[in-house]
């Protein structure tokens, strides 16, 4: 559930719209990158935070605005 209200934070920042459109290209990225659809997906950077923050109920409180942005890699 935090994972989810992790995603809804990172939509309300890029409008909604901005959200799926880099997560789709940054999927695509990924994609070519690893040649791998979990590879891609799990390394999406929207995801990686999720995942990462998604145990610390806390960490919605405390972050940052486009937080997303250090776990592109």
């Amino acid at each position: 559930m935090n994972h989810e209200k992790i995603h809804l934070k990172q939509q309300v920042e890029l409008l909604w719209v901005f959200f799926f459109i880099w997560y789709f290209i940054e999927y695509l990225i990924r994609l070519l990158k690893y040649k791998n659809h979990e590879m891609a997906y799990k390394n999406i950077s929207f995801e990686r935070e999720a995942y990462i923050n998604e145990n610390n109920l806390h960490y919605l409180k405390t972050r940052k605005y486009y937080s997303f942005l250090k776990y592109l890699k």
